[in-house]
This record gives structure tokens, C-alpha cells and sequence, in this order.
């Protein structure tokens, strides 16, 4: 297992329109990058740790204004009262894009994050004064030489 030395060329956060008007930012980064052998995608096998995270982008005053007096979010856990399913109406992916060199050979590795589910909460408010979004969201990997 090789740890892989990469430049980051490319990073683009996401953005998830939903059905109630807000906008989230999804954000994916590649961490660590390993190669440890062989595969049939260009002969070589990455180990691609990420991380990432969700943010409100936008939230409209009329939800805003719903949960004002509401309780903050409690700090350890997830309330389980209150969630309610919200469709996304469209997104962009959070994209990020390395270079890493393998036994004299470069190849491009890329990462995208999309939503797939996404709940609200009115019954709490957060820290800044938002309904509380919960997002389940799924990276794709992919890899390929340079020629």
C-alpha cells in the first residue's frame, strides 16, 4: 500500500434546491488517497477517503419566522420527533478532482456528492435561527490515466 502524494485540480461545491425554497451547499473533499494493487479500472486500485458536509445556502424568511421561538436543536443527537421528508428539486454535485502519480504513471481521480434524501425538522430551530435539514448524500469515485 503506496500512500499517494496529490494535487487538488479541481473543487466545486454542490447545491441542492428544495421543494420549500432553500438551498443547501454540499461540499466533498478527497483526504487520503492509497494505492494498494491492482484492478481492471486502468490496472490500478485507489483506497479514497473523503469528507464533506452539508450547510444551508438559503432558507426563506417564512420558515425562518415558523421556528423563532422554538427550541434550539439539541447538541448530541438528532431530534426523533418532528421530521418531515423534503423533495429536492434540482442539484448541482460537489465535485473534487486530484492528481496522483503511481509507479511513474498519473492519473486523474474524481469524487461527486449528490443528495438522495432530505428531511426537516420545524419543531427546533438551529444556531443561527433555521429549521433543521438532515441530508443523506453518496459519493461516486472514479479514476483514470493521463495520457
Amino acid at each position: 500500500m503506496t500512500e499517494g502524494i496529490y494535487n487538488v485540480v479541481l473543487s466545486k461545491p454542490g447545491i441542492v434546491t428544495l421543494a420549500d425554497g432553500s438551498k443547501l451547499v454540499l461540499r466533498v473533499v478527497i483526504v487520503g488517497v492509497k494505492h494498494v494493487g491492482f484492478s481492471p479500472f486502468g490496472g490500478v486500485n485507489f483506497t479514497i477517503k473523503t469528507a464533506g458536509g452539508i450547510a444551508s445556502l438559503y432558507v426563506p424568511d417564512e420558515l425562518k419566522n415558523k421556528v423563532k421561538d422554538k427550541p434550539l436543536t439539541p447538541p448530541d443527537k438528532p431530534p426523533e420527533d418532528g421530521w418531515e421528508l423534503i423533495d429536492i428539486q434540482s442539484q448541482e454535485p460537489a465535485i473534487e478532482e486530484v492528481e496522483v502519480e503511481v509507479e511513474g504513471k498519473k492519473y486523474r481521480i474524481k469524487v461527486l456528492a449528490e443528495a438522495s434524501m432530505v428531511s426537516r425538522n420545524m419543531n427546533y430551530k438551529t444556531d443561527v435561527g433555521e429549521p433543521l435539514y438532515w441530508v443523506h448524500w453518496n459519493v461516486k469515485t472514479q479514476w483514470k490515466p493521463l495520457r
